[in-house]
C-alpha cells in the first residue's frame, strides 16, 4: 500500500506543482480507548463479531449500546469509520434474536440506498441466526416486500420509503410495528435544512402511529463529528430527552490533509509531461462537457441558474437516487400557505434589471441587460468553478477543479493508489471520469477501465456493480457524488480528492474519512474551485483545522414543511389537539389554515378532531428531498432508461436541445414532458454544450427583525421570488465561445422564502466614495461574495442560496441586497446569516480585499450562477460599500 509521503511526491512531481500546496496539515494517529462486552448482549452475537474480528467493542461503542439497551435515546457522534454500526447493532441483534412477538424488531432508516444495501451486506455476513434482515426501498421486488412485512425483525429503508409506503399503509405493518423496539436513524447529520426539516416530521408521524400499537421505540441516531449533536437529534425525533456520546475511542490511522489552489490560466495550468508517462489532460483548453466556460462576451446566466423552485427545493444534500412508489393524483400547492399575487402593471408582469432596480430620473442610466439576481440554482448544473466566469478579458481566473482534480486522479491511479474523488454533481463526476480516463490512455491502454463514475441516477444493479468493484480493487479510481459520501464501507482507500468545499466542515470530514478506513495512513486533499469561499478556505487553514463542526441546521416547524405532513398524519389516523405536542408549536396555526383551505375537516364530538377527506394521497404534497419528482431519461428509439433527474433539475438539464452525459455517452435531449416526468434523449456527438438561462424578480412580503447600522439597515423577514428559464446558450467544446441562443417556454416557478438584507441611503453611498454610476456594480459584486461566503456561518452551501442586488429596490427605496433560502418557507440558512451577520460580512469583505486579481473574477466576486454575465461588477467598490456597512456596527 503506498504511504502517503509517497503519494505526496507523486502528487508534487513535475513543474509548477509544488506552489499550488497552500497548506499541509498533519493529522495524527488516535490510540484506541477499548471496552468491554456487555453482559447483556446475547453470547451468539458476541461470538459472531469476534469471529468476524471484533475481539471487543470500543469504550464509545459499548457506551451507546449500553445507553440504547436501557432505553434512553441516544446519538453518537463520533468520526468517520469509528465503527458506529456497532453501537445499534448490539442491541438491535440482541433484541432480535427474541423474536417479533417479544418485542424485538429494529427499523433502519438511512438517508441513502447505497448505505442500507452496504448495512444489509455486512448483516448478512455475520449470520447471526433467527435475524430476519432485509432492505424495503425503491429497489425491492415486489414479491419481497410482502415477505419484509411479515417475517423482517431488521427492516432496512430510507425517508421516502417510510413517508410514502409505510406509514401511509401502517396497517399492514401492523405486526412490525407492534414490536418495535429500536430506531435507529443513521448518518443523521446529513438531514439538514428542508430535507432534514421534512425527515423530522416524518418521524414524528413514525412515532405517533407506533403509538397506536402501543410500542414507544428507542431511537439510535448515528451521525459525524457535528456542534451539538443532542440538539440536532432532538429536533429531529422531537424533543425527547436524549444522550449524546461524542468521545471517539476508536484507533485512527495517521492522516496527510493537502489543501490545493488550481493555479491562474497562464501560469502552469496545463499538464506536466512528468516521467511517469501522463500526456496532457483534456480540459485544459477547452471545457468537457459539464465544465462551460462562459467567454468575456457573455451576459447571460449558466446551466446552474435554477431552483428558486417552490414546492421544490434546490438540495445539495447528497443520494437522491431513491426510487419513490407509484403515487397518485397529488395537489402540487394544496399544503402551502397562499402568497399574495406578484406585482403586475397593466401590461403584465413588470420587468427590469433587479442590479438597476427601479426607474429613476435622478439617477444616471447603467446598461445591464438581464433581470436576473444570483439565484439558488440546482447542484446538477457546472461544478463550482469549473469554467471561466469573468466578464473582464484582464480578471484573473484559475484552472478548472475538475480538471485539477482529473489530474491529480491520474496521477494516484498510476500510483496503484486507490481514491475516490468527491464532486458536487452527477455531471461533474462524469467529467472528472471522463477526464482521466482520457489521460489514462495515453500510458497504460489498461488503465482506464480502472475508473468510472458512482452519482444518483444510475440505476440499481450499476451502482452495486460500482461499490463491488472499488472494494474488490478491480476499480482503483472513482469519481463519486455524495451518494457514496454516507457510510458505505469502502474499505482499503489510500486517498481521497474532494473537488470543491463541500459545504460544510462535517461533510469535509465525512468525505476525508473514506480513507485509512482501516487505521492506516491516508491522505486528503481539498482542491478549490475558483470561488470566494474557496479561495479563503485554502488561505485560511484556521478556519478548517481550527474550528469546530458547524451545528446542523434544520426548521420542522416552518409552515410548509409541516402542513403536507399535517395532512398525511390525518389520514393515518384522524389528528386531536393533544397531537401538538408531538408535530411542534405551529400545529395549531397550520391546522387553521389547512381547515380554511378545506384540505382538512374539523369534526367535534367528545373531542375535536382533524379528518383528511379527499381522494388524493397527502403524502404526495410533500416532496421530502425537494426533487419535484423524477424525471426518466429514456433513449429515443430504444426506449432503454438511462436514468432519472430530479423534477427541479429537468428544467435546466434535461430541457429540450440540452446536452445530457451518462457514463461517459453524450445525448440531446428531444423532448420533455414536466407532466408525465419523460425526456427523451438521442444519441449523439456535438461539439458543444449547453448552459440554461433564467430571469427571477424579488419582493418584500415581510419584515421579521430588524437591526440599524448607523446608516445601513439589516433586516430578516420573508420574500417572494418569481423565476423562469428562458433559453439556453451552445458553447463551443473546443474554447467556451457562444454558438447562439435557443429560447424556450418553460414554466414560471414562485418561492416563497426567507432572506436577509441590508439598505444603505444614498448619502452613505457617498460618503463610501462609490459613485452612482457605480454602485450597482459594486452592490453585485458585494451580493456574490456573501452568498459565497455565508456558508462560514451556516450550515449549507452557495447552492443552497440565491440572492438579488439592486441600486433602488422598489420596497426598500435604496440600495438593497438580498441573499435568501432557495426553499419554500426557508431552511434556516439566511436567519444564520442575519445572526452573524458581522463575522459573515466582514470574512466577505477580507475575502474581496483580500483577493490579488484587479477587477474581480471567481475567487471573489464572480459567481458561476449569475443570471446577469458577471456584469456589472465593481470589486474596489463592494469593499468600500461593506466597509460603510460595517462601521455602523462598531
Amino acid at each position: 500500500m503506498p504511504r502517503p509521503n509517497d503519494l505526496l511526491d507523486v502528487l508534487l512531481t513535475g513543474p509548477h506543482r509544488t506552489g499550488r500546496v497552500t497548506h499541509i496539515e498533519s493529522i495524527p494517529a488516535r490510540a484506541a480507548k477499548p471496552g468491554a462486552w456487555p453482559l447483556w448482549v446475547d453470547p451468539v452475537v458476541r461470538d459472531r463479531f469476534m469471529t468476524a474480528g471484533i475481539v471487543a467493542p470500543w469504550a464509545h461503542q459499548a457506551q451507546a449500546a449500553a445507553l440504547a439497551w436501557s432505553r434512553r435515546h441516544v446519538v453518537i457522534a463520533t468520526g468517520t469509520a469509528s465503527g458506529k454500526s456497532l453501537a445499534y447493532q448490539l442491541p438491535a441483534l440482541t433484541a432480535a434474536r427474541t423474536g417479533r412477538r417479544l418485542g424485538g424488531t429494529t427499523l433502519y432508516i438511512s438517508p441513502t440506498k447505497a448505505l442500507a444495501a452496504d448495512q444489509l451486506r455486512s448483516l448478512d455476513e455475520l449470520g447471526v441466526p433467527g435475524v430476519m434482515a432485509t432492505t424495503y426501498d425503491g429497489d425491492t421486488p415486489i414479491e419481497l416486500r410482502d415477505v419484509a412485512r411479515t417475517h423482517a425483525t431488521y427492516l432496512l429503508t430510507n425517508p421516502d420509503m417510510l413517508h410514502h409506503a409505510m406509514l401511509p399503509a401502517h396497517h399492514r405493518w401492523a405486526g412490525f410495528l407492534r414490536s418495535l423496539r429500536f430506531v435507529v436513524v443513521d448518518e443523521c447529520h446529513g438531514y439538514r435544512g428542508v430535507f432534514g426539516s421534512h425527515v423530522a416530521q416524518v418521524l414524528r408521524r413514525l412515532r405517533r402511529v407506533c403509538a397506536m400499537y402501543g410500542s414507544t421505540p428507542t431511537f439510535v441516531l448515528a451521525s459525524a463529528t457535528t456542534a451539538n449533536p443532542a440538539r440536532t437529534a432532538k429536533l429531529l425525533i422531537g424533543m425527547l430527552p436524549i444522550e449524546a456520546v461524542t468521545e471517539d475511542g476508536s484507533p485512527s490511522g495517521a492522516k496527510t490533509f493537502l489543501l490545493w489552489e488550481p493555479p491562474l490560466l497562464g501560469d502552469g495550468a496545463t499538464r506536466d509531461a512528468r516521467s511517469a508517462g501522463t500526456a496532457p489532460a483534456p480540459g485544459d483548453t477547452a471545457p468537457a462537457p459539464g465544465d462551460t466556460a462562459p467567454t468575456s462576451s457573455d451576459t447571460t446566466t449558466t446551466l446552474s441558474d435554477t431552483s428558486t423552485t417552490p414546492g421544490h427545493a434546490a438540495t445539495a444534500s447528497g443520494d437522491t437516487d431513491t426510487s419513490r412508489p407509484n403515487a397518485g393524483p397529488s395537489d402540487a400547492d394544496a399544503a402551502t400557505v397562499d402568497a399574495p399575487p406578484a406585482t403586475t402593471t397593466a401590461a403584465g408582469p413588470v420587468a427590469r434589471d433587479p442590479h438597476l432596480g427601479a426607474a429613476d430620473p435622478g439617477r444616471p442610466a447603467v446598461s445591464s441587460p438581464t433581470i436576473t439576481g444570483d439565484g439558488a440554482p440546482d447542484p446538477a448544473g457546472p461544478e463550482r468553478g469549473s469554467g471561466s466566469w469573468g466578464v473582464d478579458g484582464g480578471s484573473a481566473r484559475r484552472r478548472s477543479v475538475l480538471a485539477e482534480t482529473a489530474d491529480l486522479l491520474t496521477d494516484l491511479v498510476i500510483a496503484d493508489a486507490r481514491t475516490v474523488a468527491f464532486v458536487r454533481s452527477r455531471r461533474a463526476a462524469e467529467t472528472v471520469a471522463g477526464l482521466a480516463r482520457s489521460a489514462l490512455t495515453e500510458v497504460d491502454a489498461s488503465l482506464p477501465n480502472r475508473v468510472a463514475s458512482y452519482r444518483a441516477g444510475y440505476l440499481a444493479y450499476e451502482r452495486r456493480s460500482l461499490e463491488a468493484a472499488l472494494n474488490d480493487g478491480s476499480l482503483v479510481g472513482l469519481a463519486a457524488t455524495t451518494a457514496l459520501e454516507l457510510g458505505v464501507d469502502v474499505s482499503g482507500l489510500d486517498a481521497v480528492l474532494i473537488a470543491g468545499w463541500p459545504g460544510t466542515r462535517a461533510s469535509l470530514w465525512q468525505q476525508a474519512g473514506r480513507a485509512g478506513r482501516a487505521g492506516q495512513e491516508s491522505l486528503a486533499v481539498l482542491v478549490a474551485s475558483d470561488n470566494p469561499l474557496d479561495s479563503y478556505l485554502v488561505q485560511h487553514p484556521e478556519a478548517i483545522f481550527e474550528q469546530p463542526v458547524e451545528e446542523t441546521v434544520l426548521d420542522p416547524d416552518n409552515p410548509y414543511v409541516l402542513a403536507p405532513h399535517l395532512c398525511a398524519a390525518a389520514a393515518e389516523r384522524p389528528l386531536t389537539s393533544q397531537d401538538a405536542a408531538i408535530f411542534g408549536p405551529s400545529t395549531d396555526d397550520v391546522l387553521a389554515t389547512l381547515e380554511h383551505r378545506r384540505l382538512l375537516r374539523r369534526r367535534v364530538k367528545d373531542e375535536t378532531t382533524w379528518h383528511w377527506t379527499k381522494r388524493e394521497r397527502p403524502t404526495d404534497l410533500a416532496d421530502l428531498r425537494g426533487s419535484g419528482g423524477l424525471v426518466s431519461l429514456v433513449e429515443a428509439g430504444t426506449g432503454r432508461v438511462l436514468g432519472t433527474v430530479d423534477g427541479v433539475r429537468a428544467h435546466s438539464t434535461a430541457h429540450e436541445g440540452a446536452v445530457y452525459v451518462h457514463q461517459g455517452d453524450t445525448y440531446v435531449i428531444e423532448s420533455l414532458d414536466l407532466d408525465d416526468g419523460v425526456a427523451m434523449a438521442l444519441p449523439g456527438a456535438p461539439d458543444y454544450t449547453t448552459t440554461a438561462r433564467e430571469v427571477s424578480t424579488l419582493r418584500v412580503l415581510e419584515e421579521s427583525a430588524s437591526e440599524k447600522w448607523g446608516a445601513a439597515r439589516l433586516t430578516f423577514g420573508t420574500v417572494e421570488v418569481v423565476s423562469q428559464v428562458v433559453g439556453y446558450l451552445k458553447r463551443a467544446l473546443r474554447n467556451g465561445a457562444v454558438l447562439g441562443e435557443v429560447p424556450l417556454d418553460l414554466p414560471e416557478r414562485r418561492l416563497r422564502t426567507r432572506s436577509v438584507w441590508w439598505t444603505l441611503p444614498d448619502d452613505a453611498i457617498a460618503a463610501a466614495g462609490v459613485s452612482m454610476a457605480d454602485a450597482p456594480g459594486a452592490a453585485h459584486a458585494a451580493e456574490h461574495a456573501s452568498i459565497g461566503i455565508l456558508p462560514l456561518v451556516a450550515s449549507c452551501d452557495r447552492w443552497d442560496i440565491g440572492g438579488l442586488s439592486t441600486l433602488l429596490h422598489p420596497d426598500t427605496g435604496m440600495l438593497t441586497v438580498f441573499v435568501h433560502d432557495g426553499h419554500p418557507g426557508g431552511a434556516g440558512f439566511a436567519e444564520r446569516g442575519f445572526h452573524a451577520a458581522r463575522s459573515w460580512l466582514t470574512a466577505t469583505r477580507d475575502t474581496i480585499a483580500a483577493c490579488p486579481c484587479r477587477d474581480g473574477c471567481p475567487s471573489c466576486v464572480q459567481s458561476p450562477k449569475c443570471g446577469n454575465g458577471n456584469a456589472p461588477l465593481d470589486k474596489a467598490g463592494a469593499v468600500r460599500l461593506l466597509d460603510m456597512l460595517l462601521s455602523g456596527t462598531d
